[in-house]
């Protein structure tokens, strides 16, 4: 027996259901959630009570230092943000972005990434190439093979949300800064899951939400800007973005040389307080063992499918196949109908550009395996 490595009773529901839908709205386990109510009735509802203006401009600082362990990046170039778009969003401005240059994307990559190039393509004279990704052809190959002399920026996620694919972040980034293209990585879907280090990777951006694979609740959200991009204004600055964000002249403007310059303004404090926790508690279970855990998981899962109709999206010996998410085809079934039956038996998955995702998360264990494949079976 495949046993969870935390504890299952921290997540109530699954006492009742097979939950293999991290990937989306992700479980919170009881330690964030007891913080976030013992902030909410001790501090929160009381105001500037229970909280100085000192304490609320220091407020990020235990989740900023807790992100850059598990990010593996220097304090002071870990972002606070409401949200991966914020940031995500902000890019076109804040790239200087030549006339007739290339902007590399994923066709089939989350919108948050490519929308804001899509926008900006349609004022300027920049061309935004999409990349279309295959089941038979390696993703990463097919990117660097578009990295030329008129690139200026990367933007892609470390691992692709409807599919599970895992890009070569090292590859990519070696390519490209042989032509001096940024390089934006978004690891949404991979922070929490598989072993992540900003630091190896070099890119100018990182960028991640802070519910899904971190166990928080959204409002908050983790950015890694590089030391050179701190040097530039952000394009969308705001109020607390400061050293001190309660010295409020109005007439200047007094960004902190660090990241916290990217943090515009009061955000959700609970947010904050359930993700420290929940950050807390991946690193003490520790994310390599996190991701052996779900290699393990899907050994299961592919093995138990092996007569089945059920087939993986990339062949199960494609190196950039992910194990915490596993996207699953079957020509002859009704996605639709059997994601209906799986909902009777109380299991739950994803369905993303019609196929079956399934997300292996800490808190599964074999029954959670067994239960799906007797209804896929």
């Amino acid at each position: 027996m495949l046993n969870a490595i935390s504890n299952r009773s921290d997540y109530p529901c699954l006492l009742q259901t097979n939950y293999l839908n991290q990937a989306s709205l992700g479980l919170i386990g009881q330690a964030a959630v007891s913080q976030m109510h013992e902030f909410l009735d001790k501090i929160a509802r009381h105001g500037n009570l229970k909280m100085s203006d000192e304490e609320e401009a220091s407020f990020a600082d235990p989740l900023r230092k807790k992100a850059s362990q598990l990010l593996n990046c220097p304090v002071e170039n870990l972002a606070i943000v409401s949200s991966a778009s914020e940031i995500l969003s902000q890019l076109p401005q804040l790239f200087a972005i030549k006339s007739g240059s290339k902007i590399l994307v994923i066709s089939s990559d989350f919108p948050a990434i490519t929308r804001p190039w899509i926008a900006y393509s349609q004022k300027t004279d920049c061309e935004l190439k999409f990349i279309d990704e295959h089941a038979n052809e390696n993703l990463t190959e097919q990117i660097v093979q578009n990295i030329d002399k008129n690139t200026a920026a990367v933007c892609v996620s470390h691992v692709q949300f409807s599919t599970g694919t895992q890009l070569d972040i090292k590859k990519i980034r070696q390519v490209a800064s042989k032509f001096g293209a940024r390089l934006v990585i978004d690891v949404t879907q991979a922070a929490g899951a598989v072993p992540i280090s900003a630091n190896d990777w070099q890119a100018d951006i990182l960028v991640c939400s802070g519910y899904k694979w971190l166990g928080g609740h959204g409002g908050v959200a983790l950015a890694v800007i590089s030391s050179e991009l701190l040097k530039e204004l952000p394009p969308s600055p705001g109020w607390f973005g400061g050293d001190n964000p309660f010295d409020m002249t109005a007439t200047l403007l007094p960004l902190s040389k660090t990241a916290k310059r990217y943090t515009q303004a009061t955000m959700s404090y609970i947010s904050i307080v359930g993700l420290t926790a929940s950050i807390s508690e991946l690193l003490e279970i520790g994310v390599p063992k996190i991701f052996s855990h779900s290699q393990e998981m899907a050994k299961l899962l592919k093995d138990g499918l092996t007569n089945s109709q059920w087939t993986t999206h990339r062949p199960t010996q494609d190196k950039s196949v992910s194990s915490h998410i596993i996207t699953l085809v079957n020509e002859s079934s009704d996605i639709s109908q059997t994601v209906q039956n799986l909902k009777e038996q109380k299991i739950f998955c994803g369905v993303r550009n019609g196929r079956l995702r399934i997300s292996l998360a800490h808190y599964n264990d074999e029954s959670d395996i067994n239960a799906l494949l007797s209804v896929l079976s």
